[in-house]
């Protein structure tokens, strides 16, 4: 199983070990590359100013975020055609259906960019270029690949003439129209052929050879060689990849109505579901897709994990048809949580109208499979997504659950996606997004914004204030906007412009819409008065942001007329997307707000670091829920024992906020040889030299201390390729090597520096 995803930038962390692994796959696999062009493919990504090309690499990549092939597409706007500078897969990869798969997707998104076609060098199938049998059978093989879907060589062209007499296997230039018929003319066509020659090779093709090719170029229009290996002319209609429907991925809980309650006054009823499926599913928008399963740590990464343990027991334990309200809310202790378990529901739940019985733990848990199923596919390049889910989850904190909530799936799948890029989380439900606010509170990486009705009248009450804005690092990363009990659908549309704006200046990777049809008019839980033209307007206005959105449903309860709406709301968030206008490149990351101060190191451990560790180790998605718990130990053992623990650590702070800390150690029946267990650093505070930093501060505590020896242990798989160039730049060589040490396919390298006295 594999995923193909779009890069176009190195802002990420998961975008830049992906590059990381590209480059070793191109570097294996075109050995006569010249090393100056795969090292420049991060720039090229931001830069398309110097490289006079937009960059865009693709990656094929497995469940473990390894890339197994990749594919690089340049793009002239200047001269609207699209240019396949390379694709290939790893070595020993190649089959399995990446190569089609991923060249799909190029096309795809080079129809979508405006391409009036797409070329690419392919080496001859000719024995006079081709003299050697076995190199001409491999060209063969692949302009037989090409053919399957249209793409030939362009026919009366000397495009193929060695640049140096005596050279073979010159390369064609072959044309993939796209699913066009006409084809550009010969001015174009010359125009087109000297921006390839200039951009690609202008420093070293002969002089004069460029003119001598544009010139050969006669046809008007130009013409492809004819079939050669597919008897019937190829029909492969390609699909722009912005373009809304007829295949918008749309992930329903099959679950979900395992958990109803028919208590009086539960609004939170199964027919919700039935009610929106019915109706959407009659404007051919969606392709129903089957969920699958994912790691509880995408879970533990947003959410305490003694809540997610406290909820799964709490509901196994309780008997079938009966339920569990909190009523007792005593004051959080730590270290003391009641013991009998109606009293320490309260000490987890912020209300007293959320159940816990048999049921609700297995339905929450599939709501966050399904808005991860639709999260993974917006990862893959899909323009929009729809996780149909109850229960919802924007009221879970990260230690509290309630208001029908118990796991945030928003807030889940925003922070699998901020591996990738950076998240706007948009909240346009009736009532206040407490629990994305909190979980997201302290981070500059996804910024959260809420429409909701005024807390002083509304649900949740105790949040939601204008005047939360954030804190640490994450201030200015929150944007409430409360509005008045009684407002019109005019008034409405101006606060979600406002937030638009907001989230246009942050420009994010993927928009995350936690969407609410409870502001509609006559819902029992709300007091505004939008219809279904109204909610026609407001989809169309987030349509045409043009942002890769997430759609997960929250609220909307007048069962009666909440299917049309949402089918309203749909058919307007299609037309937006149909015109929106690609958005420019950010060339480099935005600066963050003020208020982020200077680094304060501190080598003291505090109790409040065993959980500032702990979520700190989470949210990088990048360890295992076993690695957190490790590395929450060592911290653990540090605060309760001291130096008799072994472990020493360096902790960096920004704003009273752990950004990034070590851990290290001398090894035990040593004198002078230490261990390096951990650098971890905060996603959104990466490759700004706080990992260096940490290094280097390491180091001279080791050597203050009679440290000789630097020792560091880490995966020899490619997932950790960025880690063992982090250490090789500092100066750390590979001593050993353990293959198939931790699993089959996952050995372990070890480090090893010698410091200066």
């Amino acid at each position: 199983m594999f995923r193909i995803r779009k890069i176009v930038d190195d802002a990420a962390p998961a975008n830049r070990s992906a590059i990381g692994q590209a480059q070793e796959i191109i570097r294996a696999q075109f050995p006569g590359l010249p090393a100056s062009k795969i090292d420049t493919l991060p720039e090229q990504l931001h830069d398309p100013v110097r490289f006079r090309f937009r960059t865009v690499l693709f990656v094929a990549e497995d469940s473990q975020d390894r890339v197994r092939a990749c594919a690089v597409l340049l793009y002239a706007p200047d001269q609207h055609f699209g240019y396949l500078d390379l694709i290939t897969a790893a070595p020993g990869k190649t089959g399995g259906g990446m190569g089609g798969v991923l060249y799909e997707r190029v096309r795809e998104d080079a129809l979508a960019m405006g391409c009036i076609g797409l070329f690419f060098e392919c080496l001859p199938d000719d024995p006079e270029l081709s003299p050697d049998p076995e190199i001409r059978k491999q060209n063969a093989n692949r302009l037989r690949f090409y053919e399957r879907f249209g793409a030939r060589p362009i026919a009366n062209t000397a495009y193929e003439t060695p640049m140096r007499p005596g050279d073979t296997n010159p390369p064609y230039l072959v044309l993939d129209a796209l699913g066009r018929t006409d084809m550009p003319s010969r001015a174009k066509a010359r125009a087109i052929v000297r921006a390839i020659l200039e951009r690609s090779y202008g420093d070293i093709c002969p002089p004069g050879y460029i003119d001598m090719v544009v010139a050969s170029i006669k046809d008007d229009p130009i013409q492809l060689r004819p079939p050669k290996y597919v008897r019937k002319e190829p029909q492969r209609e390609v699909k722009p990849i912005r373009v809304l429907g007829p295949h918008v991925p749309l992930v329903v809980n099959d679950k979900h109505s395992i958990h109803h309650m028919r208590d009086r006054g539960y609004v939170q009823a199964p027919v919700r579901i039935s009610s929106i499926l019915s109706e959407i599913m009659q404007i051919g928008l969606f392709e129903q897709i089957q969920p699958r399963r994912f790691s509880d740590r995408h879970i533990r990464a947003v959410h305490d994990g003694a809540l997610v343990d406290y909820l799964e027991k709490a509901c196994r334990n309780v008997a079938p048809g009966q339920s569990i309200y909190p009523y007792v809310f005593p004051i959080r202790n730590a270290a003391r949580p009641p013991k009998e378990r109606t009293v320490r529901a309260g000490y987890y739940c912020i209300d007293t109208f959320t159940p816990l019985n048999a049921n609700a733990f297995l339905a929450a848990r599939r709501a966050v499979d399904c808005s991860m199923t639709a999260a993974e596919r917006v990862l893959e390049g899909a323009p929009a997504a729809y996780a149909l889910v109850r229960p919802p989850g924007h009221h879970a904190e990260r230690r509290a659950f309630g208001g029908f909530c118990y796991f945030n799936n928003a807030g889940i799948a925003a922070n699998y996606l901020s591996r990738y890029g950076r998240v706007a989380v948009l909240d346009i439900d009736y009532h206040h997004g407490n629990g994305t606010q909190d979980i997201f509170y302290e981070r500059s990486d996804v910024l959260t914004v809420s429409i909701h009705g005024h807390p002083s009248f509304a649900y949740p009450y105790f949040s939601g204030f204008k005047e939360e804005t954030g804190i640490g690092p994450g201030a200015g990363y929150n944007l409430n906007i409360p509005l008045p009990e009684t407002i019109t659908p005019d008034d409405y549309r101006a606060a979600l412009k406002t937030a638009l704006n907001r989230v246009a200046r942050f420009d994010p990777t993927y928009l995350v819409l936690s969407v609410g049809f409870d502001t509609a008019r006559g819902d029992p839980t709300g007091t505004w008065v939008n219809r279904a033209d109204d909610f026609q307007k407001i989809g169309h206005m987030l349509g045409a942001t043009g942002y890769p959105l997430l759609a997960i449903q929250e609220g909307g309860y007048r069962v009666r007329t909440l299917g049309v709406n949402a089918r309203r709301f749909f058919m307007g968030l299609a037309d937006g997307a149909a015109v929106a206008k690609p958005r420019p490149r950010r060339r480099k990351p935005a600066p963050r707000p003020a208020g982020g101060g200077e680094i304060v190191w501190r080598d003291t451990a505090e109790h409040s670091d065993i959980e500032a560790v702990r979520a700190l180790v989470a949210e990088t998605g990048f360890f295992k829920t076993e690695e957190v718990a490790i590395a929450t130990e060592l911290v653990t053992e540090r605060v309760n024992r001291g130096p008799a623990s072994g472990y020493d650590f360096i902790f960096a702070q920004d704003n009273g906020s752990l950004v990034g800390y070590a851990c290290f150690g001398l090894i035990a029946g040593t004198q002078s040889s230490y261990d390096l267990y951990w650098i971890v650093v905060r996603p959104g505070r990466q490759r700004e030299g706080v990992g260096r930093a940490l290094l280097a501060q390491a180091e001279a505590a080791i050597t203050a201390a009679g440290g000789k020896q630097v020792y560091v242990d880490t995966s020899t798989t490619e997932l950790y390729a960025p880690t063992r160039r982090f250490y090789r730049a500092a100066e750390y060589r590979k001593i050993a090597e353990f293959p198939d040490f931790y699993r089959a396919g996952d050995g372990k390298a070890i480090f090893l520096r010698t410091l200066a006295a």
